[in-house]
């Protein structure tokens, strides 16, 4: 149980901190200002839910003593108080175990064909429709980086970015091995073969985030041709830079102009590094948790495409849903609400913001 006086007794000793001419560095006293407006957001939330719940006591006591005649609408305005209650309650349960900060951005999406060659090739296509039926399902744009595309359709890598609100809270869950389960249209005795995608869901850095010195690029120009792209360019338009210090390598050659196709390598570049640091300050942080969140692990086989059943399983959660042909298509959300909701499971067995340090 929160103690609640003890939670206001500490925003007291915070905003009085703040107040005084306690000599505070900037990032002391950026982090006492964002747990103070943690704690206000909680105390004023739960002040909210206090005042519901004497309204509802207050009304049962009229209802269980008043006349016949207004029995129903003290029930109606008690049922109406317990609504508003469970909104509040929600409301505050977010605060106490807030989503990722990242969860609002847009994200770049990479897959890559893994085990089993052509067939393995196709299903990137296939994943790569699926998302982006999805994404228009929800007013995102989607647009492409680079791609690499095989002689009889297919791809052996796509790089794209989706770019809209909360992009990142959906699609971050997708990264990983997928594995898919069927028949290819090549096969002639109709055995069912096994093949790979590897998907990776960064989401896309800020620029006061990463800190890149041109000194410490490499950029080359080329033409892009062959199948890789949605066109051929006839000039040295595609782009390849290289991050010397961490020897990270990014392309991209979808656009015709040199200068876009510059800043999309960029912004990937950006994503990788900024990914990479993420997950090193977050291999640090596990060490003291007796469980995490989730890695993201891309060499984590995360889910199955079974086309012969029509299902999909996700290994994670244990969940199974008949209706592979729906989620091809787009219609995601029975796959990734379950997903949104295991992770806000676990942040609260890791701990909230009551949790944290003050200082």
């Amino acid at each position: 149980m929160i103690n609640w006086d003890l939670v206001k007794q500490e925003l007291d000793d915070l905003n009085g901190r703040l107040s005084s001419g306690e000599n505070l560095d900037r990032n002391q006293r950026a982090k006492l200002q964002k747990k103070a407006s943690q704690l206000d957001a909680l105390v004023l939330m739960y002040d909210a839910i206090a005042k519901v719940v004497a309204e509802v006591d207050e009304l049962q006591e009229q209802l269980d003593n008043g006349e016949t005649e207004f029995q129903e609408l003290y029930q109606e305005e008690i049922d109406a108080k317990n609504a508003e209650r469970q909104v509040f309650e929600k409301e505050l349960d977010e605060l106490l175990y807030p989503p990722d900060e990242r969860d609002s951005r847009s994200v770049i999406l990479e897959m890559r064909a893994g085990a089993g060659g052509l067939e393995a090739a196709l299903f990137v296509g296939d994943l790569f429709k699926m998302y982006s039926m999805f994404a228009n399902s929800h007013g995102w744009e989607v647009s492409i980086a680079d791609v690499s595309s095989t002689d009889i359709g297919g791809y052996k890598e796509v790089i794209a970015f989706i770019r809209g609100k909360n992009v990142y809270r959906y699609l971050k869950h997708e990264s990983g091995v997928h594995r898919v389960q069927r028949v290819p249209s090549t096969e002639t005795q109709g055995r069912i073969h096994t093949s790979t995608v590897t998907v990776a869901v960064l989401p896309e850095a800020e620029d006061i985030e990463v800190n890149i010195e041109p000194k410490d690029l490499r950029i080359d120009l080329y033409r892009s041709g062959g199948a890789g792209g949605q066109h051929v360019n006839t000039t040295d338009s595609a782009v390849r830079i290289t991050h010397i210090p961490t020897g990270t390598v990014v392309q991209c050659q979808d656009e015709r102009s040199q200068i876009k196709n510059k800043a999309k390598a960029m912004k990937v570049l950006q994503a990788r590094i900024y990914e990479a640091e993420q997950n090193r300050i977050e291999a640090e942080r596990s060490k003291d948790r007796k469980s995490q969140v989730g890695t993201g692990d891309r060499s984590e086989k995360i889910r199955t495409y079974n086309y012969p059943q029509n299902r999909i399983s996700d290994h994670r959660i244990g969940l199974t849903l008949k209706k592979l042909d729906l989620v091809m298509a787009g219609d995601m959300d029975d796959l990734l609400q379950p997903l949104i909701e295991h992770e806000h499971d676990e942040r609260r067995k890791l701990g909230g913001v009551l949790d944290e340090q003050s200082t």
